[in-house]
């Protein structure tokens, strides 16, 4: 069999020369650590007659498998069998095993044996590859999965190839690569750009800011037949430039698409014009959209009302926020996490923090799962009306009641009653947070401890300081200068001795 040979493709044509016959692929880095499944088990029991492997149960195994090794180890054992000839199916399954535990070296063994096989394969698999080596940063070998695609698939790969190959290009910002890509796939195999490849360099330009070059990109477009602008197109490019401020720009040119290119507007395009229009202070005009939507037959989803709620509470329209809120749950649309703690912020944020701890017990009514951002916004809203025993007695509650907090959750209580002088209360706080395994911030350890040397209160400070060594933290020499000087005064001269020793050893 001839096998076509490039440059881009050493790794797969390494061998000098190919077996008649290619029963096995060995495994070059075999593991033995992990315990194999009971199925890979019987294929290696080999006195009794085994039960004859067909290709799905074969994909099923490997599919099973954890260690890429042993999963290798069975792909070669059903091959084995009598009569059994491995397909796409089965190359697919165990090619995507070994790449997702980034054993590249195991996967250019079986790319080489498929230069060899004689079933038909699809170029799904090396589209798969693509996305493995670029998620690895690979991008040189994302290309050569692309060049495997003729020798191996023995066709001409697809325009869909191409985009997909560009756009992982595009995405990882190697534009070096993926001009090089377009030009020599425009040579090779006279591709010509469809639409998608168009719409991939048009993201790629507005990304970047360049909306001159998006621009001239959609002349191109529009000068084709094959590659014409579509929603897509023209949902990138307003959004383009809405996120660079030229709102009427976006204006004019969504009306272009609707009304000389005949091209509706869905949901997502709608929530671009929502979003820019909300983000630039004119939630107004954004509710004037949202509601030329609905004229337009384009039911709102949860998006476009989350971003108009967003543009409302920005420019301090609470109320006509809220309306929009219960507007949307009498459309039968079902608030989500993000959108009620969007609500709480800035109930919180206004004082309202009774309205918003209402908020929080409909989200648990609608069966809608808060998480540590939300209590994390409810814990702040307390702390700013100075409800500190409210937010203490929170911390407290919410992890025995199966409530996940973070160290923020945490912090953000501790700096405002250190910011609000609530010294005792943070030095209980500190010590709880000590308890469960968080750590507080360097700069406010050190600016409580400060703050308790001033009040006089050395049996706090020094409970403070003995209990933040131990996790490794060392005082600022302004604030162990307060220190010391405190417990001189106060004539306890062996805790700072025994401090500094263990300072002194770390």
């Amino acid at each position: 069999m001839k096998v076509v040979s490039t440059v881009s493709r050493r790794h797969l044509f390494s061998v000098e020369s190919a077996p008649s016959s290619i029963q096995f692929i060995t495994p070059l880095t075999p593991s033995r650590t992990d315990t194999p499944s009971a199925e890979s088990e019987t294929l290696r029991q080999s006195p009794r007659k085994r039960k004859y492997i067909n290709h799905e149960s074969a994909i099923s195994l490997i599919k099973r498998e954890k260690n890429p090794e042993q999963a290798l180890e069975i792909f070669n054992k059903v091959s084995a069998q009598k009569g059994f000839c491995h397909n796409n199916s089965t190359y697919a399954v165990i090619l995507h095993k070994l790449a997702q535990c980034k054993n590249y070296r195991s996967v250019d063994a079986v790319l080489h044996r498929m230069t060899y096989e004689t079933c038909e394969f699809q170029e799904g698999v090396f589209l798969n590859l693509m996305r493995h080596f670029s998620k690895s940063s690979m991008h040189e070998r994302v290309i050569e999965m692309f060049d495997s695609i003729v020798p191996i698939v023995r066709s001409k790969p697809s325009l869909k190839a191409v985009s997909t190959c560009l756009n992982l290009l595009v995405e990882a910002d190697r534009i070096d690569l993926a001009k090089t890509f377009l030009l020599s796939t425009r040579k090779d195999f006279r591709l010509e750009p469809n639409t998608c490849i168009f719409n991939i360099l048009v993201k790629h330009h507005c990304k970047k800011g360049d909306l001159e070059s998006a621009f001239e990109v959609l002349k191109e477009m529009e000068k084709s037949r094959v590659s014409y602008p579509n929603l897509i197109t023209y949902s990138t490019l307003i959004d383009g430039l809405c996120r660079n401020d030229r709102l009427e720009e976006a204006i004019d040119l969504f009306e272009k698409m609707v009304s000389k290119h005949q091209i509706p507007p869905d949901a997502l395009t709608y929530n671009v014009l929502i979003n820019g229009f909300s983000r630039g202070g004119k939630s107004d005009r954004a509710r004037k959209i949202l509601e030329f939507m609905k004229k337009n037959g384009c039911s709102p989803n949860v998006f476009n009302y989350s971003s108009l709620m967003n543009g409302l509470c920005k420019d301090g329209k609470f109320e006509e926020a809220k309306k929009i809120f219960d507007e949307m749950k009498d459309a039968n649309l079902k608030p989500d996490t993000v959108l009620y703690t969007t609500l709480i912020n800035f109930l919180c944020r206004a004082r309202r923090t009774d309205e918003a701890i209402e908020l929080l017990r409909e989200m648990r009514e609608k069966d809608c799962r808060a998480d540590e951002v939300t209590f994390n916004v409810i814990l702040g809203g307390l702390c700013r009306e100075c409800r500190f025993i409210e937010a203490i007695n929170m911390l407290e509650r919410l992890p025995n009641d199966g409530v996940y907090l973070n160290k923020a959750s945490y912090r953000i209580v501790l700096n405002f009653l250190c910011k609000e002088g609530e010294l005792e209360k943070a030095v209980e706080l500190l010590i709880l947070m000590l308890h469960r395994g968080f750590v507080p911030h360097f700069g406010t350890s050190n600016e409580l401890l400060v703050s308790l040397c001033e009040a006089g209160n050395a049996n706090g400070a020094g409970v403070v300081l003995f209990g933040l060594v131990e996790t490794g933290f060392k005082p600022e020499p302004v604030t162990w200068s307060v220190l010391i000087d405190l417990i001189c005064r106060e004539r306890k001269l062996l805790p700072a001795f025994q401090l500094l020793d263990g300072l002194v050893m770390e």
